[in-house]
């Protein structure tokens, strides 16, 4: 397996760790009623719960860009350094959400969303 498809796969748990870390320590989680419980976090933990959400949709782009890559035979090495950027871009993301520096999230965002992008047109 390539080191694009592992990094997919990161990709693929990352939302899990999110979600890990909005729960952690909180106390008293509903699990009857999880999404309501979710949603009345506060702090860190609210945004690590948007992270969250946001990595779920940034998955489906990356993997996307990945398997077209994959798909148009685009050199592997490239491949590889562009999902190792994603998987970087996506942690500092997660550290940007907790520690609320919103616009330096928005740039790193930018570069994670960027690479998928970017993977589309790798085989060129």
């Amino acid at each position: 397996m390539t080191i694009a498809l592992w990094c997919v796969a990161i990709a693929a748990v990352f939302p899990i760790i999110c979600t890990g870390i909005a729960k952690a320590g909180s106390g008293g989680y509903d699990n009857r009623n999880p999404r309501d419980w979710l949603g009345r976090l506060q702090g860190w933990r609210a945004r690590a719960n948007a992270a969250q959400q946001n990595s779920w949709e940034a998955l489906a782009v990356f993997a996307a860009g990945v398997f077209a890559a994959h798909l148009a035979q685009a050199p592997q090495a490239r491949v590889d350094l562009l999902a190792e950027i994603f998987i970087g871009a996506r942690v500092l993301y997660l550290a940007c959400y907790l520690a609320n520096l919103a616009l330096l999230r928005s740039l790193v965002w930018t570069v994670g969303i960027g690479v998928s992008i970017a993977m589309f047109f790798a085989a060129n």
